[in-house]
């Protein structure tokens, strides 16, 4: 369901303990409420699946919605 507002695009950081994926998302200034964007429903279950993929650790999948950056532990 789309809201009506104007639309804006962020970068939005999904930090899991081994990964961060930072994707590009769309936030809506509603005509109804314009005090604050909000997400539709699609971004915040995009940015779930995100998080959950990142926990399972498919890089494959994560690669195709944003960009991954991996942890690294020091030597």
């Amino acid at each position: 369901m789309r809201i009506a507002g104007q639309r804006i695009k962020r970068t939005r950081l999904v930090h899991t303990d081994r990964y961060i994926v930072a994707v590009d998302v769309e936030l809506v200034v509603p005509d109804d409420d314009p005090s604050e964007p909000c997400y539709e429903s699609e971004t915040v279950q995009l940015l779930k699946d995100i998080e959950e993929q990142a926990r399972q650790g498919n890089v494959a999948w994560l690669a195709k919605h944003g960009k991954v950056y991996e942890a690294l532990t020091a030597t």
